[in-house]
Parts: structure tokens; C-alpha cells; sequence
């Protein structure tokens, strides 16, 4: 597909160069949705899915160094508590431009995975929950599926409660 993002082209070869696979042990793969989907809420009805099955990529500031804490859709992160649990003074939502510095990425499109480099990742635990979970894939209306497991391995992120 010469039409492809190149956000979402570096989301497919990151998932790909990692073997990534689906719920039910399939390679995952992007998929575009017809429109952009900017919540969790409305790539879960675009999905068909529970809002928990999505799994947020939300960066956040932690003391100027990139935090990436994938979060179920069905909660907000406790960054008091993330916070405190990394020893982190302190930890505010990112900027848009310190967004896209560390992941070439816009908000909104953020991928799990695909960066220039790795970042710092935190897993919900929550998202255990679920036998296949859905994340972005590098642009608004990109999501890719994939599971508990697999997102903590793929992203070599640490298991956390963030709510």
C-alpha cells in the first residue's frame, strides 16, 4: 500500500519485527477505520468492543523524561499514585510537541510501539481482564489487536496499577 502512513507503516513493521500476535495467535495487524477515533468510547462502538478492551497510550511528562502508561479505556491514571510508584517528582499530561519529539506520533494516534526509541511503559493491569485487547496505531484512525500479554512483552513495559 503505497498509501500507507508512515506512522502507521512503523506501527506494522514494529509488530512485526516483534511477532506480535493477536487474541486469538494470529499476527496482529493495523487496521484503519473509517473515521478517526479520538476516545476510547468511540474506537470501542467503532470496534464493537467493551471501552476496557482499548488500551490507551497516554505519555505524560516524568520529570522531563517520557512516561508511556497504556491504560484500560474504562479509567483515568492516578498520576499521583504512578507518581509515588516510580519515584518520579513529578508527573504531568504531556504537550502535544513533547509528544511528538518522543514518538513521532500525535496525540490521539499514539502507538504502544513504533517510536524513534524506546520509551518508558507501564501496562494496566486491568487490561488482563480481556482476551484481546485493541491499541492504537500511530495515527487517529489506526488501531491494531493484541493481548494483555503480548503488549507487555512487545513493549518490554512493566504490569502496574495506574487507576
Amino acid at each position: 500500500m503505497s498509501t500507507t502512513h508512515p506512522n502507521v507503516q512503523a506501527v506494522q513493521d514494529a509488530l512485526l519485527g516483534a511477532d506480535a500476535r493477536d487474541g486469538s495467535g494470529q499476527p496482529s495487524e493495523v487496521r484503519l477505520l473509517p473515521e478517526a477515533v479520538h476516545t476510547a468510547a468511540a474506537a470501542a462502538a467503532a470496534l464493537g468492543i467493551e471501552v476496557g478492551q482499548i488500551a490507551n497510550s497516554l505519555i505524560f511528562d516524568a520529570d522531563g523524561e517520557p512516561l508511556l502508561v497504556l491504560t484500560s479505556g474504562a479509567h483515568r491514571v492516578d498520576t499521583a499514585r504512578v507518581a509515588a510508584d516510580l519515584g518520579v517528582g513529578k508527573l504531568k499530561r504531556a504537550t502535544p510537541d513533547f509528544v511528538r519529539t518522543h514518538t513521532g506520533q500525535v496525540i490521539g494516534g499514539v502507538a504502544p510501539l513504533g517510536h524513534p526509541k524506546p520509551l518508558r511503559t507501564l501496562v494496566d493491569s486491568a487490561l488482563a481482564g480481556y482476551g484481546e485487547i485493541w491499541a492504537a496505531g500511530g495515527v487517529p484512525q489506526a488501531v491494531f489487536p493484541t493481548t494483555y500479554a503480548e503488549l507487555v512483552r512487545i513493549t518490554a513495559g512493566s504490569p502496574a496499577e495506574v487507576a
